[in-house]
């Protein structure tokens, strides 16, 4: 079994469902905050977390499911074992980088559509437009491919990744990380976290 095995297990289950069926089952522990969802990312993928958010695990990028598994432990499984500090975000820039090296190489196209949202949430995650346009692209590529039974579910991928691009176009910023990298809040951002469902 290949190293990073363990963890595209974890986060999507069987293999052989349709995308409907992994994301009901996956939902909760992809999008919802449970302490104990938190706790078990922490025991089972610390150790590969901290070694990819420090540069290695470098080996997994060759190959398109090693490439995914490297960047859930950039981009999610920091959000989760590090929820609530700066170093939920340290894995962001690699992320970026290697979504950019391994879309260039073809990669995406190996991958099922639900795993691919994994892949394009790091471009949604980017505090940059140019990036974030990018999301919706690709997002709206997963959705008009997706077969009739599934297009409601890619698009609701879509509306999610639309939304964190009109955030970045209003403020260039996410407002609800300024508290935790210590950016000072300007008055409209203030405001906008006020807003119901501001920070998603």
């Amino acid at each position: 079994m290949n190293a990073w095995q363990p963890l595209l297990d974890w986060w999507f289950g069987a293999t052989e469902a349709s995308a409907g069926e992994v994301a009901a089952r996956r939902q909760g522990l992809w999008f919802g905050y449970r302490a104990e969802q938190d706790e078990e990312a922490r025991r089972l993928f610390g150790e590969p977390c901290t070694a990819a958010l420090a540069g290695g695990l470098q080996d997994w990028a060759e190959q398109p499911r090693g490439w995914l598994a490297l960047i859930l432990l950039l981009d999610q499984l920091p959000r989760m074992i590090h929820r609530g500090t700066p170093q939920a975000f340290a894995g962001d820039v690699r992320g970026r980088e290697l979504v950019r090296q391994g879309l260039a190489r073809g990669f995406a196209a190996e991958l099922t559509p639900i795993q691919r949202v994994f892949i394009y949430l790091v471009l949604e995650h980017a505090e940059d437009l140019a990036l974030q346009d990018e999301a919706v692209n690709l997002f709206a590529a997963l959705r008009d491919q997706a077969p009739t039974s599934e297009q409601q579910l890619f698009a609701n991928y879509l509306d999610f990744a639309e939304r964190h691009r009109q955030v970045i176009q209003r403020f260039a910023r996410f407002p609800h990380r300024n508290a935790l990298l210590g950016r000072a809040s300007t008055a409209a951002e203030q405001a906008f976290l006020e807003e119901p469902g501001s920070r998603f």
